[in-house]
C-alpha cells in the first residue's frame, strides 16, 4: 500500500491529472463557445446551421456527406477559436514577460561590407579586409 500511495502522490502524476482535468474543462468551454455563439453566427450569415440532412446515393449506398461537412466546419471553427482566442493572446503575453537572458552573440558585422563574421575574426571572409579584434 505504501508504494501505491507514493505512486499516486508523485508530482508528475498529480500534475498530469490536473492538466487532463483542466484540458477537459477547457474543451467543454471551447465547444460551448463554438456551438452556442459561433455556429449560430455562421447560420445567420450562411442561412443553414446544420448540413446533416445532405446525402446522395450511388447503387443503393447512401453517402452522408452533410455529417462530414458538419464535422469539418466544427473542426475548422474550433481550431480558429483556439488559435485566435488562446494561442495568440498567450504567445503575446509570454513574449511580453519573457525573462530569458540575452544570448551572447558569436558573430558581428564587418565594418567594410557589413557581412556577418565570427567575433574573433581578424579578416573578413567575404571582402578580405582586415578588421579590428574585439
Amino acid at each position: 500500500m505504501k508504494d501505491f500511495r507514493e505512486f499516486l502522490l508523485r508530482g508528475n502524476l498529480v500534475d498530469m491529472a490536473v492538466g487532463i482535468v483542466i484540458g477537459l474543462a477547457f474543451g467543454a468551454v471551447v465547444t460551448a463557445l463554438v456551438s452556442d455563439l459561433v455556429t449560430p453566427l455562421i447560420a445567420a450569415i450562411g442561412g443553414q446551421p446544420d448540413f446533416s440532412t445532405l446525402t446522395f446515393k450511388i447503387h443503393g449506398s447512401r453517402f452522408l456527406y452533410g455529417s462530414f461537412l458538419n464535422s469539418l466546419i466544427s473542426f475548422v471553427v474550433i481550431a480558429a477559436v483556439v488559435f485566435f482566442f488562446v494561442v495568440k493572446p498567450v504567445s503575446a503575453l509570454l513574449a511580453k514577460y519573457k525573462t530569458d537572458p540575452p544570448v551572447d552573440e558569436t558573430v558581428r558585422d564587418c565594418p567594410h561590407c557589413l557581412s556577418r563574421i565570427p567575433i574573433g575574426a581578424r579578416r573578413c571572409a567575404f571582402c578580405t579586409q582586415e578588421v579590428a579584434a574585439v
